[in-house]
């Protein structure tokens, strides 16, 4: 308690908090820009941080990453643009509820819920960082598999109503993720003698194309902006704020369960923030009692995202901090500051520099109150921008965000001709019914599948019967049922629709003369 205490003291200073608020606004912007992920915000400050305390550098960096993951949603509510790869379920009712001119109440509860999120994560992290950390051990290749495969069951809600067209557009993502250089064998596949596609598709290209060029070709063709003018708010910004506070708070279910799965999926390596908020977002369509206006601009949707993938931040850092396992990739970035002060983690990073630790956690806990006054103050003039500029300037100006992003990833023409090439081809499966979610669903999930079931099949080998090895255990056969379960969640309230339309045309038959 007195090493937390001291924690604690050693973040309310001056200097401290001037750290942690620069940290957030930068964070934020960067993760707004669409192509700039939290990952190159941290690669972009790290030199910065040699001259810091290891606290200082690390309050920094955590600052930063907490208002980048939450800066993404900025883009993904106003132009349909994930800012980051765990933005992507804002998109589905975030953009909607900004086509009908509510988009500041849909960023003043993703601003609400990311605060939340946030400081839920932080929380879970101090109390149950060690027990966490053990369960996150026991996901090997096999468990991996399945929950890729969990997380592939979402094709239904993210496919408009046809679990058909989710199912294509599910196997494009993952045809897609193949592309490139095997991740376990080595062997290079589909890159029809282009060295350029070794390293394959990236997600953050893929990302771009499939969801910012449709909307470009299709604001270009209507001659009209991103958004409407929404007019006056009722009651002004601070009503707004105060609705979206009172929504919130109204469904805790929906917010606690979104910050439950978010600490789940966050402590097991590789699957990251994209997949949290997918699922998360799944969850609420599933328990909601009107899941017909999911995708349409239900609010709850954009609280789930939100939320979960805000828990991520913190969460992640359970496997990094206890077993020295990134949980995701900026945490590499932060892994990489802690060896570089002689921090190695484990028990030791808790007890012998408890007071460094704890500092750092705590000042995640500090960035996500930030978020409040920084993201509504942001979001308002964010939003003034993208509402009064007129579409003929405002098009052009976001072609070349999303060209100079994508190339900045990696310094590379291809990127840019292959998410130019994605977002045309997105653009004309989007009028036959093919959304983008599915396919960049089926791009994250591909390669866990692959990843945990090569594996698993190579550990397999001298086994009589090399498949049962994806059961061999409790948890994989949980996880398992899980998948089951999940189908047959989705199939059977179309099934049962079906056999009701069926059984009235019989008896209508029966009653007609």
């Amino acid at each position: 308690m007195d090493m937390l205490l001291e924690a604690l003291l050693s973040i309310l200073t001056l200097e401290g908090l001037v750290t942690i608020l620069a940290g957030v606004t930068a964070g934020l912007f960067i993760g707004a820009l669409p192509g700039l992920t939290a990952t190159m915000a941290l690669a972009v400050l790290l030199p910065f941080t040699f001259t810091m305390s290891p606290l200082q550098g690390l309050m920094a960096l955590g600052a930063v990453y907490m208002g980048a993951i939450y800066g993404g949603a900025f883009t993904a509510i106003l132009i349909n643009t994930p800012g980051t790869p765990s933005s992507i379920a804002t998109t589905f009712d975030g953009y909607p509820m900004a086509r009908q001119g509510r988009a500041y109440e849909a960023l003043a509860a993703a601003t609400i819920a990311s605060v939340v999120g946030g400081i839920v994560g932080v929380t879970f992290l101090l109390l149950l960082a060690p027990p966490l950390a053990r369960m996150a051990v026991v996901f090997g290749p096999a468990e991996m598999f399945w929950v890729a495969m969990l997380g592939l069951t979402l094709v239904a809600s993210l496919s408009s109503g046809s679990l058909l067209k989710g199912l294509l557009g599910g196997c494009i993502g993952m045809l897609l993720s193949t592309i490139g250089v095997s991740p376990i064998g080595g062997e290079t596949r589909f890159i029809f003698g282009m060295p350029a596609l070794q390293g394959g598709i990236e997600l953050i290209v893929a990302l771009i194309g499939l969801f910012v060029i449709p909307e470009l070709i299709s604001m270009a063709a209507q001659g009209r902006g991103a958004l409407p003018e929404s007019g006056k708010l009722q009651g002004g910004a601070g009503s707004a704020v105060m609705r979206m506070g009172k929504h919130v708070f109204s469904k805790p279910i929906n917010l606690i369960r979104s910050c439950i799965i978010g600490q789940i999926i966050a402590i097991i390596p590789g699957a990251g923030g994209n997949v949290t908020s997918l699922v998360a977002y799944n969850e609420a369509r599933r328990f909601s009692k009107d899941p017909a206006s999911f995708g349409k601009g239900n609010v709850d949707g954009v609280i789930a995202s939100e939320s979960s993938n805000n828990v991520m931040v913190a969460g992640s850092m359970v496997p990094l901090l206890t077993l020295g396992i990134p949980g995701a990739p900026p945490d590499a970035i932060i892994l990489g500051v802690l060896l570089m002060h002689g921090l190695r983690p484990g028990l030791d990073l808790f007890t012998q520099t408890g007071v460094l630790t704890n500092g750092f956690i705590l000042s995640m806990g500090f960035a996500a109150l930030f978020l409040l006054p920084v993201g509504l103050m942001g979001g308002r003039l964010i939003h003034r921008i993208v509402v009064k500029t007129p579409f003929y300037f405002l098009l052009p100006s976001i072609a070349m965000v999303t060209i100079l992003g994508t190339y900045a990833l990696r310094n590379s023409m291809v990127d840019v001709f292959i998410m130019l090439l994605l977002g045309t081809v997105g653009y004309f499966l989007r009028l036959i019914g093919i959304q983008a979610a599915p396919i960049v669903l089926g791009m994250i999930l591909g390669v866990i599948a692959e990843k945990g079931y090569v594996q698993t099949m190579l550990a397999a080998v001298v086994d009589p019967i090399p498949w049962l090895r994806l059961v061999s255990n409790p948890l994989s056969i949980v996880l398992a049922c899980l998948v089951v379960l999940s189908v047959a969640t989705t199939l059977l309230p179309g099934w049962l629709e079906r056999s009701g339309r069926m059984a009235k045309v019989d008896r209508d038959e029966e009653q007609s003369p």
